[in-house]
């Protein structure tokens, strides 16, 4: 199979799940609505009406439905009889297809468990420590039998803690930034779809299509929660996504132990990541600060802060896309990068942070 055809492969996956989402996305807004699952206004919410759940049960099912009818197939059909049905252009994908089943089924149930979790959260509000020991759990269980590991060349205890520490982190920072309309879908799907080139151009082929599978099935939520939203995905839509990008960042790397490359090869998902982590940090940061708990939700989030500075929300979505995307381009650099080019992709990711930093600095007073 041709680099060309693999992509259109892709592009069709993507288009697929995004139908299907879209599809699954229209079905919940009036079933919500019907049976009363809503997200009322009140405490730090912004919203004034009630606009209903479910977009986070069309995520998930647009993802895991065609994800584990494919696994399943894998597992029950043998690669010969499937090169016969897809082509020989597939034969060489398959063996590795099939090694991989057995992880992919980890997982998929891992998303579950914290899908399962969100929709408990979105129905009756959980204290964070309870939430925060089931992402911890489902993070050694990925990590430990889902074989997701970076770090490996310094040693299996280190690379455990840190992927660990990593899965964490990032499914927390997709909930953090589901706190403004289409903000945390659309910054979502834009990584996914930069963790996809990028695994393309390493030569990977199960990565790249989990990333076009989730994208698809975030997008497909996405033209329904842009600003206006007509419906959120809740907890149960935002931690299936914060997993989703955890699970393809750590699986994209363009560093292989013991392939001669070099571990500062890494830094791609950091690179990619860059927005959603600033937010992350700068937010826990000002909670600590303030002595407030960290877990707390609050308007002080970098969205937040634009909008204080003068922007309307829209214009504060769109800004924190057009950074996405600028540090996601960046990582696309990386392929084969000597110390150099990685130091200026560096250099453009730190620029890019400063300008946001500076844009959401407080006004300053006239005299």
């Amino acid at each position: 199979m041709t680099h060309a055809s693999l992509s259109l492969l892709l592009a069709a996956a993507l288009a697929g799940t995004l139908l299907l989402s879209c599809a699954l996305t229209a079905l919940v807004v009036p079933l919500a609505r019907r049976i009363g699952w809503l997200d009322r206004p009140g405490a730090h919410k912004s919203h004034t009406a009630a606009v209903p759940y479910g977009g986070g049960v069309a995520i998930f099912l647009a993802a895991w439905v065609p994800l584990l009818a494919v696994v399943l197939l894998l597992k029950v059909v043998s690669a010969g009889e499937l090169s016969q049905l897809l082509g020989d252009g597939f034969r060489p994908y398959l063996g590795g297809l099939q090694q991989r089943s057995g992880q992919a089924l980890v997982i998929l149930l891992g998303g579950a468990i914290l899908h399962a979790l969100g929709i408990v959260d979105d129905v009756r509000p959980l204290a964070a420590v309870p939430k925060l020991l089931v992402i911890l759990g489902v993070s050694l269980l990925v990590t430990l039998y889902g074989r997701l590991l970076v770090g490996l060349m310094w040693g299996t205890t280190i690379s455990t803690i840190l992927t660990v520490a990593w899965f964490v982190i990032i499914i927390n920072a997709f909930n953090f930034l589901d706190n403004m309309d289409g903000l945390s879908a659309g910054v979502a799907w834009i990584c996914l779809l930069f963790f996809g080139v990028c695994g393309l151009m390493a030569g990977q082929v199960f990565v790249p299509a989990l990333a076009a599978v989730f994208a698809g099935a975030i997008l497909g939520f996405w033209f329904f929660n842009f600003p206006p939203a007509r419906l959120f995905m809740g907890d149960a839509g935002s931690l299936v996504v914060g997993y989703m990008l955890a699970v393809v960042s750590v699986m994209t790397t363009y560093y292989q132990s013991g392939a001669g490359a070099p571990p500062y090869a890494l830094a791609m998902p950091l690179v990619v990541l860059a927005i959603p982590l600033y937010d992350f940090l700068t937010v826990v940061t000002i909670r600590i600060a303030e002595g407030r708990n960290p877990m707390r939700g609050d308007q002080r989030h970098f969205s937040h802060r634009l909008v204080d500075r003068g922007l309307s929300r829209r214009q504060a979505v769109l800004t924190i896309y057009l950074a996405t995307a600028t540090t996601g381009l960046a990582a696309t650099l990386l392929p084969d990068a000597d110390l150099r080019q990685t130091v200026t992709v560096a250099v453009i990711v730190f620029m890019v942070l400063s300008i946001v930093a500076i844009l959401e600095s407080p006004l300053r007073k006239n005299a």
